[in-house]
């Protein structure tokens, strides 16, 4: 079980943390970063998919190793009271944020599904949906910063 709580729970501990605090978040701004390139030409290179399969994989590791350890009854930091109402960070634990943590780790998910389509044209044509490739892993890149930050902060119904 701690092994499962190291992997799902890694996070980068630097001052560019605040950042990108964990692999994920780091990769998912590397995609929002390089969708540029993709969206000013039209198309998709081979490195940008090789990157995309790479931000998949830091989704599905920390995913299934999450569900594993929900499954063990386990809850976010910030939705776990330790003693005296706190986190282990010492700060008031907010039971909602296992829910927040869970949401965001969803749209997640269903945004690398989105950048797939939008990649290969099936909705839209290939080079119109290249024009929102920066805004959905501008969102992508949202949902993993939040994932992070839901799973240590809490939110506005400490407590409760």
């Amino acid at each position: 079980m701690e092994l499962l709580r190291l992997i799902h729970g890694y996070q980068f501990d630097s001052s560019l943390a605040t950042l990108f605090p964990t692999p994920y978040a780091l990769a998912t701004l590397i995609l929002f970063v390089w969708s540029l390139g993709p969206a000013l030409k039209g198309t998709v290179g081979f490195s940008f998919l090789v990157w995309l399969r790479i931000t998949w994989a830091l989704t599905l590791i920390p995913g299934v190793t999450g569900v594993m350890l929900a499954l063990g009854g386990a809850k976010v930091p910030s939705a776990t009271d330790v003693g005296g109402g706190l986190t282990k960070y010492r700060l008031p634990y907010d039971p909602s944020r296992d829910y927040e943590h869970w949401m965001y780790a969803a749209l997640a998910l269903l945004t690398l599904y989105v950048i797939e389509v939008l990649i290969k044209g099936h909705l839209v044509e290939q080079r119109r949906g290249m024009k929102f490739l920066p805004l959905a892993t501008l969102f992508l890149y949202a949902c993993a910063y939040r994932v992070g930050q839901v799973a240590v902060v809490p939110g506005s119904t400490p407590g409760s």
